[in-house]
Order: C-alpha cells, then sequence, then structure tokens
C-alpha cells in the first residue's frame, strides 16, 4: 500500500510516492494541468503507473481548502474531497493549501537548498514566513508546538499592494484604472510582472513588446530592452517591501524564505538587487528588520517535501 504526495499550482502538477518511515520520495512526475480534465484524471492517470495500490494521498493545492468542495484560484478545477477520496478507494486523503505545504519543507532544507540574501540570523523557535510569486502569490507562516510543526494558513497573496516610492504608486494608480482593487499578486506573480512592464511602458510613452512573463525576465536580463531590466528592478523593490510586512506581521525572527517559480530564474540579478534595502526600510523598525534573515529556496520541490511533513505528522498522531 502507497502514500503518494502531490503540488499543485495553477500550472503544473508533481506527484511522487512518499516513504512514510523516512520521508523519503520517489517515482517523481511532473505533468502541465492542461493535459487534463481534472485533478482525479490526472491521479488516475499518475495511479496507474504505480504497481501498488496507493493507500494515503496528501495534497498541497493553490487555493483555499477549509470546505468540502475546492475549487481552485488560477484553473477551473474544481472538486468534492469526500468524492475524491470515495471514487480514488483512498483510506486517508489530506487537502492542504499548497503554501501550507512548502512552508513546512523549510526545517527540513538543507544548507544547499537555500540562498541567504543580506544579513540577520534565524531563530529556531521564532516564527517563519513563508511566500512566493508564481501563477499567483502563497502565503504561509510556521511555527513549532509540543514537537510538531504547524503552518498558519492564509491568502496574503490578495492583500492590498501598498506602494512605497513615487513610481510604484504611479503603478498603482494605472493598475487600479484596469482592476479596481490591486492586490500584492497583481504585481508578485508571473501576470504581475506582465502587469509591472506594460504599466511601466505606459508612463514611459512606449509601446509594449512584450506579454510573456518570460520574454519580459529574457529582456531584462539580456539587457535587450531598458524597460523590461526596470520592470525587474521594481518587482525585486516590491518582494522586499511585500517580505518586510510579513515579517513584521508575526515577528518572523525565524526568517522569511522566497518560492515559487519565477526567482530561482533569476538568481543572480536578484542576489543584487533592492529586494533587502526595501525589506529592511521600515522607517523605525529597520533595525529590527536587520536581524532577520531572507532566503531563497532552491529545492527543486518544497510542496512535495513539505506535503510529506503534513502527511506523515497526521498518521503518526492517528496511529497514536
Amino acid at each position: 500500500m502507497l502514500s503518494v504526495v502531490v503540488d499543485l499550482g495553477g500550472t503544473n502538477i508533481r506527484l511522487a510516492v512518499c516513504e512514510l518511515e523516512t520521508g523519503k520520495l520517489s517515482q517523481l512526475r511532473e505533468f502541465a494541468c492542461a493535459e487534463f480534465i481534472t485533478l482525479e484524471a490526472a491521479l488516475t492517470h499518475y495511479f496507474s503507473t504505480l504497481q501498488d495500490e496507493v493507500k494515503h494521498l496528501c495534497v498541497g493545492i493553490a487555493c483555499p481548502v477549509d470546505n468540502d468542495h475546492v475549487a481552485m484560484t488560477n484553473l477551473s478545477w474544481e472538486f468534492s474531497k469526500q468524492a475524491l477520496k470515495d471514487k480514488l478507494k483512498l483510506t486517508s486523503l489530506y487537502v492542504i493549501n499548497d503554501y501550507t505545504a512548502i512552508s513546512l519543507a523549510v526545517p527540513f532544507l538543507s544548507q544547499q537548498e537555500k540562498i541567504q540574501i543580506g544579513g540577520g540570523q534565524a531563530k529556531t523557535d521564532g516564527v517563519t514566513a513563508v511566500f512566493g510569486p508564481g501563477t499567483g502569490l502563497g502565503v504561509s507562516h510556521i511555527m513549532k508546538s509540543a514537537g510538531k510543526w504547524i503552518s498558519l494558513d492564509g491568502e496574503g497573496g490578495h492583500v492590498s499592494f501598498t506602494a512605497n516610492t513615487r513610481e510604484q504608486a504611479e503603478i498603482l494608480f494605472l493598475l487600479q484604472e484596469q482592476f479596481g482593487h490591486v492586490s500584492a499578486e497583481r504585481i508578485l506573480s508571473g501576470q504581475g510582472l506582465v502587469n509591472l512592464y506594460q504599466s511601466l511602458c505606459t508612463l514611459s510613452k512606449q509601446p509594449a513588446k512584450f506579454n510573456q512573463p518570460k520574454d519580459i525576465s529574457q529582456a531584462a536580463l539580456d539587457g535587450s530592452c531598458a524597460i523590461a531590466r526596470r520592470s525587474l528592478q521594481v518587482f525585486c523593490q516590491v518582494m522586499g517591501g511585500f517580505a518586510g510586512n510579513l515579517a513584521l506581521n508575526l515577528a518572523c525572527t525565524g526568517g522569511v524564505y522566497i518560492a515559487g517559480g519565477i526567482v530561482p530564474r533569476f538568481v543572480d540579478f536578484f542576489q543584487t538587487s533592492e529586494f533587502r534595502s526595501f525589506f529592511e526600510d521600515k522607517g523605525r523598525f529597520q533595525g529590527y528588520l536587520s536581524t532577520i534573515p531572507t532566503f531563497l529556496i532552491t529545492n527543486d520541490n518544497p510542496g512535495l517535501l513539505g506535503a510529506s511533513v503534513y502527511l506523515r505528522q497526521e498518521l503518526r498522531e492517528t496511529q497514536q
């Protein structure tokens, strides 16, 4: 009987078999969500490649998961937890937010699976924040209580975007005309980078050449487009301000970690960006934030690692 963990974002789905004793992951597969009509179809396909029956399943998914009916924010998939459990004949099914999973991976990352940006020293007993720009903007916090890692769920990516410079304020005004409410995700995501670039083109009175985030990133990194490069610079500024807010909200002396599929694509650029200065730029609390470390997660599959942590913790409790 097998245990399977899943990391489901708005673009890709990753699956692996989890060894309950050791947490070791094997038979890792990744698919584009567009290849399947439903989550059930994707799971059924993966299960068919395994030699044994799946008994336990933990799915980290990019949307709220409080109710039986789950509908993804940036993908058309939706399902009933109970119906999915019955259809797949599972003994146990856990559906958690994708950033619950990613956050639970943090205590188990090796030094080689993260890069520290700036100074500060993490406190092992401190609350830790995790966020990441990808298809959307995920946010979570973790803390340890009674020997168990606990993730504090939330939808922090949808808080209102806060401008920290005149340039950012001008971008905010343009996006308000387009969207009304402007969340942090409207900038700190793949489509957010497009929104940022197109706003800067409007402010510069120049036509937009790109409408895909990867094209903007490439033009920024190879120096072929000054506005694309400025877009990536402002993107890093906004990330810094957002990360600093997270650190202040819950006194995150355990550090702030950046996940998601976007930032690892431009690590060198990010390390020399204004991210850290905007992280610390909180007036009277600049000194306080200077002691809190920030990290970029370089592990390829933190969502699967964290889902395995969650699954093993829950099954251990039910068996006690």
